[in-house]
């Protein structure tokens, strides 16, 4: 019984780390044209989600064209690293 117990915590731990590591490539529809996010790139990168995840995992608060200008854009030019002008990020 015990090691039932210490089996399903476990496997509960681990399936909720699965689930916080997100999907690897999302895909957003902008009027622009599609924008690809390679989630899982930007997460081993980064190595921590709180630059874009203030609150904790899941959707982004307040998520939009807007943020996603203001943040996205704005890392990249501060690292020096990733797209920055429209045809970069926006795929018709």
């Amino acid at each position: 019984m015990k090691k039932t117990v210490i089996a399903m915590l476990a496997l509960v731990a681990f399936a909720g780390t699965a689930l916080a590591a997100g999907p690897e490539v999302l895909e957003f529809k902008a009027s622009m044209g599609k924008v690809t996010f390679p989630h899982k790139m930007h997460q081993e990168m980064l190595k921590s989600c709180k630059k874009c995840h203030e609150k904790g995992p899941g959707k982004i608060e307040g998520f939009g064209k807007d943020w996603a200008h203001k943040t996205c854009k704005g890392c990249h030019s501060e690292m020096k690293k990733g797209p920055t002008s429209c045809k970069d990020c926006h795929k018709k």
